[in-house]
C-alpha cells in the first residue's frame, strides 16, 4: 500500500491553495475549478472545495472541523522556515526540540487545521530518516 495524498476540504479553496503554495513554494496543479493538488517528494496534498463533499457523499466532510490531524512537512531547515513565514502565517507555537528529536514550529491554515514544519536535529532522529 502506498499513501496517494492528504486531502482536505476547504470552504474557501482559492485561499487554501495559495497558502500551500505559499507554504510547500510549490505551484498547484489544478485538476478542475474545485480541486488542486501540491506534489511534494514525499505525498501529494490534495485541496478540494466544500462542494466537492457531495461527490463523496453529502454531509461527510465539513471544511474547518478538523482537530486531530496535524500536517507535517520535514524541511532542510526549519530556522530559515520559520524566518521566511514567521509573520506571514497564524503561528501555534516558535521553534521547539520535540522529545524524539524534531526541531520544529507550528501554525495554522486558512481553515484552522495544523501545520508543522521540522527538521531532524538528534543523531537518532536523523538516523531515522536517513533510510527513508
Amino acid at each position: 500500500m502506498h499513501l496517494a495524498s492528504v486531502r482536505l476540504i476547504a470552504a474557501d479553496i482559492q485561499a487554501m491553495v495559495s497558502f500551500y503554495e505559499l507554504v510547500t513554494a510549490r505551484k498547484a496543479e489544478w485538476l478542475a475549478p474545485v480541486f488542486a493538488e501540491i506534489t511534494t517528494p514525499g505525498a501529494t496534498l490534495a485541496i478540494g472545495s466544500a462542494e466537492t463533499v457531495a461527490l463523496w457523499q453529502t454531509g461527510s466532510g465539513e471544511p474547518g472541523k478538523n482537530r486531530t490531524a496535524y500536517l507535517e512537512f520535514k524541511v532542510e531547515d526549519v530556522e530559515a522556515e520559520f524566518e521566511r513565514l514567521k509573520d506571514r502565517v497564524d503561528l501555534v507555537t516558535g521553534l521547539k526540540l520535540m522529545p524524539w528529536g524534531n526541531r520544529t514550529f507550528q501554525f495554522r491554515d486558512p481553515e484552522g487545521n495544523a501545520v508543522s514544519l521540522y527538521t531532524p536535529v538528534t543523531e537518532a532522529a536523523m538516523a531515522r530518516f536517513a533510510s527513508r
